[in-house]
C-alpha cells in the first residue's frame, strides 16, 4: 500500500513541478498565447509517461516467464529444486515479504527477479548457474535477488522511468511547438502543428530518450550495489557474495531478455547504459563493508 501510496504521490508531484517551472518561466502564457493547452499537454505527458512504465511493471511476470522460458517449480522433483525453494523461503521469510514464485530457466549463468509486488514476485535461476557455481554462490545469487523484492526495487525503477518518460514527452513538444511557431510566424493562415512540430518532437523523443536512458542505467547500478549488501545481510557475512561475483565475473553470463534485464545477477557492456556495475566495482563495495 505504501508503495501504491508513493506511486501515485510521484505522479502527481512531477505534474506539480512541470506546471510550476513553466509557470515560473512563463512559458505557460506563451504556450496559451499560442494555442497550446498547458493542462491538457501535461496531461498526456503524465498518461503517456507513466503509461507504459505502470503496463511494463504489472505484466512482468507473465512476461518473463514467456521471455525466459521459465518453469515455475510447482512440486520440486528433485534434491536441487527442493534446495532452491527452501532457499527461497528462508531468505524471504529474513527479509519480511511474501514467498515469491520460484523458476529455472535453461541458459548460461544469471538470475532474476522481477514482480509488480513484493509479497507476490518470481525469482528465477539458470540451470548455467546452478552447473557452475557453488550452492553457497547459488545461495548468495538468490539473496541478491530476494534483497531486490524486498528493497522494491522494481516499483523504484518503474517511477524513475515514469518520471524520465513524462519529461521527454513534455519537453520534446514545448520545444517542438516553439520551434514550430518560430519558423511559421509570418504564416497568418496557418492553424495547428506544422511540420517543424512533427521533425522536432521526433528527434527529440529519441534524443532526450537517450539521455533518460543514462540517468535510469545510473540508477539502476546504484539498486546493484544495494542488492549485493542485502544478500550479504541476509547470510549473515558477505565472503559467499564476493565469491559469487568473482564467479561470474570468470564465466560467460548469459543474455537476459530486456523486460528483466535490470534485475539480473549479471549485466552487458557499455558503462553509460549497462544496468549493473563492472564486477571488480561491487566486490570492492562489498570488500569495504
Amino acid at each position: 500500500m505504501k508503495r501504491i501510496l508513493l506511486f501515485v504521490m510521484t505522479n502527481l508531484a512531477v505534474v506539480l513541478v512541470l506546471g510550476v517551472v513553466a509557470s515560473l518561466l512563463g512559458v505557460n502564457r506563451y504556450l496559451t498565447a499560442n494555442g497550446l493547452n498547458l493542462g491538457a499537454l501535461l496531461g498526456f505527458a503524465l498518461v503517456m509517461g507513466f503509461g507504459g512504465a505502470i503496463i511494463s511493471l504489472l505484466i512482468s511476470k507473465p512476461m518473463a516467464k514467456w521471455s525466459a522460458g521459465v518453469q515455475i517449480i510447482e512440486q520440486p522433483r528433485n534434491q536441487d529444486e527442493a534446495w532452491i525453494v527452501d532457499t527461497v523461503r528462508k531468505f524471504a521469510d529474513k527479509a519480511g515479504i511474501g514467498m515469491p514464485e520460484v523458476g529455472i530457466f535453461e541458459g548460461d549463468p544469471n538470475a532474476f527477479a522481477t514482480g509488480a509486488f513484493r509479497d507476490s514476485a518470481l525469482v528465477a535461476v539458470s540451470t548455467g548457474l546452478l552447473r557452475n557455481m557453488t550452492r553457497e554462490e547459488v545461495e548468495a545469487v538468490i539473496g541478491h535477488e530476494v534483497a531486490h523484492i524486498a528493497n522494491g526495487d522494481m516499483v523504484t525503477m518503474t517511477l524513475i522511468q515514469g518520471v524520465m518518460n513524462t519529461f521527454v514527452v513534455f519537453l520534446s513538444r514545448v520545444i517542438g511547438y516553439a520551434v514550430d511557431s518560430f519558423l511559421r510566424k509570418n504564416d497568418e493562415e496557418s492553424s495547428g502543428p506544422g511540420i517543424g512540430y512533427f521533425v522536432t518532437t521526433i528527434v527529440l523523443d529519441i534524443l532526450l530518450g537517450f539521455v533518460a536512458a543514462i540517468i535510469v542505467a545510473w540508477f539502476s547500478r546504484q539498486r546493484e550495489f544495494r542488492a549485493d549488501a542485502g544478500a550479504a545481510e541476509l547470510m549473515g557475512r558477505k565472503q559467499p557474495m564476493i565469491n559469487a561475483l568473482a564467479r561470474l565475473g570468470g564465466l560467460h553470463s548469459a543474455e537476459l531478455p530486456k523486460t528483466v534485464a535490470a534485475m539480473g545477477i549479471a549485466g552487458g557492456i557499455g558503462q553509460l547504459f549497462s544496468t549493473h556495475p563492472p564486477i571488480e566495482e561491487r566486490i570492492n563495495a562489498l570488500q569495504a563493508l
